[in-house]
């Protein structure tokens, strides 16, 4: 074989690669969750939920700037940890200080992982705690973000009217968002929004 010839095959080779390696990244973020498993949630409902451990990153500015930065921060400690990667797994936000309408937040970004991690790498930007849940009231709000408030009004009159109330942060689980490469539709972002709640 000549030298032009090894050269060609190993750049083949390495293009067959890089073409696998793409194809793995868009078919794992374009696959998503199945959405019909969260239908039933669109009517507001109170369940005791199990505590969740997760990785978490602090942050504090307008979400729509700062949450990618967290995001990503999160996405490069779960790569490498020994989990099954084969599902996507949902990023979450905690609010401290959420109100509607309120444009600088303060809070937490956070991937649930098994139990079965002890640890994260030293160098993350980030930390490995358990959010605690129990009682908990959660809703679909399926549009915009910035369409939420509705949504929050009603798991809040539900809540009320249910004899419980507010006792934890404003959280959220981006199901379904924008994606690393394009926006996607708005109207069709999939956010359950959550309370902890307890009998008033």
């Amino acid at each position: 074989m000549t030298k032009k010839s090894l050269i060609a095959l190993i750049i083949v080779i390495v293009l067959i690669v890089l073409a696998g390696v793409a194809g793995s990244i868009v078919y794992f973020f374009t696959k998503g969750p199945d959405l019909a498993q969260f239908e039933h949630l669109k009517a507001p409902q109170i369940t005791n939920r199990p505590d969740e451990q997760v990785i978490a990153v602090k942050l504090e500015g307008v979400p729509g700037d700062v949450a990618g930065q967290a995001i990503s921060d999160l996405y490069k400690i779960y790569y490498q940890l020994d989990v099954d990667k084969n599902t996507p797994v949902a990023p979450k936000a905690r609010w401290k200080n959420f109100k509607e309408g309120e444009e600088t937040l303060a809070g937490e970004f956070a991937l649930t992982v098994p139990t079965s991690v002890s640890s994260i790498p030293e160098n993350a930007n980030g930390e490995l705690v358990m959010w605690d849940y129990g009682d908990t009231a959660e809703i679909l709000h399926v549009g915009s973000y910035d369409a939420e408030d509705e949504t929050i009004e009603k798991l809040k009159q539900y809540i009320n009217n249910e004899g419980y109330e507010i006792v934890g942060d404003h959280e959220e689980e981006y199901i379904k968002g924008p994606g690393m490469f394009f926006e996607g539709n708005p109207d069709k972002y999939y956010t359950i929004i959550r309370y902890q709640v307890k009998k008033k």
